[in-house]
C-alpha cells in the first residue's frame, strides 16, 4: 500500500529539521545573499522567504478551518488560483523589511509546527481539496520546505544527504500513488524505473527527488514524457 512507503519517517521531526535549516541559512545572509537569484524563475532568496512566509496564511487557515474564508479574502484582492496567490506572498513581503519578514515567517511556522504536532498524524484539517490528514500534509510541506532550502542554496551535510534523499523518494512516490498518476515506478538496487506511454528511464534517487518536484534540467536527457509524468509536488 502507499502509506507504507512513509510509515518509516515522522513527518513532524522531519519539517522541524527543514525548518531549521532554513532558519539557520536565512539568519546567515547578509544583502547580496538576500538578493541572489534562487532556483526559482525570477524569485531571489528574499522572494523564497515571501513565498514562505506568505504560505503560513494558508497553513493557519487549514488548522483553524477558515480555507474558504481565505479564499473568499484572497478573491476580494484579485487574487485566484495557486500561481496567484505566490506572486502576491512574493509581491507583498519586498515592501517590507527582511527582518520583519524573517521573524514573521519564523513565528508563524513555529505555531504551524508545534500545533500540528499536537494533532498527531490522523487528525483531519481543512484544506482546499477537502479533509486531508495531518500527517499526510505535514509530508507535503517536508517536500516544500526542502525544495526551498535547495532553491535556495541551504547547506546539506554529507551525514544527512542519503537519509533526506531516501524520505524524499518515499514521499514522491507516495504523492505519484495518490494521485493515481499513469507512471510506473520500481525502485531496486539503488536506482528508479520510471516508465510512461511506452518509454522509459533510470534516475538516480537524487534525480528522481528533482523530477518529483519539478526541479530536474531539461540537460538531464531524460525524456520529457517520464520527467511530466513524474512531476507531482510542484
Amino acid at each position: 500500500m502507499a502509506d507504507d512507503l512513509l510509515k518509516d519517517y515522522d513527518p513532524f521531526d522531519i519539517l522541524d529539521a527543514e525548518a531549521a535549516r532554513l532558519d539557520r541559512f536565512f539568519s546567515g545572509l547578509d544583502e547580496a545573499g538576500w538578493s541572489s537569484p534562487s532556483r526559482c524563475d525570477g524569485w531571489s532568496v528574499r522572494d523564497v522567504l515571501g513565498h514562505l512566509a506568505g504560505e503560513e496564511l494558508y497553513n493557519h487557515a487549514c488548522l483553524d478551518g477558515t480555507v474558504q474564508d481565505l479564499l473568499t479574502r484572497l478573491s476580494a484582492e484579485g487574487v485566484s488560483g495557486y500561481n496567484d496567490f505566490n506572486e502576491w506572498s512574493v509581491r507583498r513581503c519586498r515592501e517590507l523589511p527582511v527582518g520583519e519578514v524573517l521573524e514573521e515567517w519564523r513565528v508563524k511556522n513555529g505555531e504551524t509546527r508545534r500545533r500540528m504536532r499536537e494533532l498527531g498524524p490522523d487528525a483531519l484539517l481543512d484544506t482546499m481539496a477537502g479533509p486531508y490528514p495531518n500527517g499526510l500534509q505535514a509530508f507535503h510541506y517536508d517536500s516544500e520546505y526542502a525544495t526551498h532550502a535547495d532553491d535556495v542554496g541551504a547547506p546539506v551535510s554529507a551525514g544527512e544527504a542519503e537519509g533526506r534523499t531516501a524520505w524524499r523518494v518515499a514521499v514522491g512516490r507516495f504523492v505519484l500513488a495518490e494521485q493515481e498518476a499513469e507512471v510506473q515506478v520500481e525502485q531496486a538496487a539503488g536506482q528508479i524505473r520510471a516508465s510512461v506511454d511506452g518509454v522509459a528511464a533510470t534516475l538516480s534517487p537524487a534525480r528522481f527527488v528533482e523530477a518529483t518536484v519539478g526541479r530536474l534540467p531539461a540537460s538531464s536527457g531524460v525524456d520529457p514524457r517520464v520527467v511530466a509524468a513524474l512531476r507531482c509536488l510542484a
